[in-house]
């Protein structure tokens, strides 16, 4: 299961936290702030893209929940359209299952960066793996398990701010 590898991904780094598991689903970011009683924007969303620079493989970003990527941004950013993963193409390039994607625990190849979206935040909630699951961590703490490689701005901002 999931939420077995990346438990077994955070500890293998030392975080000692919990794993949230919900009887019903958080695999959108109304869904998961519900289960969490928390505001939408300090979920933790992973969106999904095709790597413009490593055909084949995922490009993860770490956004906040009520952030938009911009594709002038990302274009700039990654040399490439954003393409976000098709629904057959998630799992195998992530490791996790629609609704469950996480920056934890992603197969070799994948790479990770955080939007700097999520630097307003003390706290966030990413997915752990599964779509009824989460962690809650320190921003902090998102930036050392996940092994991101550093931070990106390819957000519009939080919704309904402009580009």
């Amino acid at each position: 299961m999931s939420t077995d590898r990346v438990r077994a991904h955070l500890s293998e780094r030392g975080w000692t936290g919990e794993i949230l598991e919900f009887d019903g689903s958080s695999a959108t970011v109304q869904l998961a702030a519900e289960r969490l009683g928390t505001d939408p924007e300090r979920i933790a969303k992973t969106l999904g893209f095709a790597d413009p620079a490593r055909p084949g493989s995922a490009l993860l970003v770490v956004v906040a929940g009520d952030a938009r990527v911009n594709g002038g941004k990302f274009k700039r950013s990654f040399g490439g359209k954003p393409r976000m993963l098709r629904g057959d193409e998630v799992e195998a390039l992530t490791g996790h299952p629609i609704g469950g994607v996480c920056p934890f625990a992603n197969p070799p190849g994948t790479r990770v960066l955080l939007d700097e979206s999520l630097r307003r935040f003390d706290v966030v909630y990413p997915a752990a793996g599964t779509p009824s699951s989460a962690v809650r961590l320190r921003v902090d703490e998102l930036e050392r398990l996940t092994g991101a490689e550093g931070w990106v701005d390819v957000t519009a901002g939080p919704a309904g701010e402009p580009a």
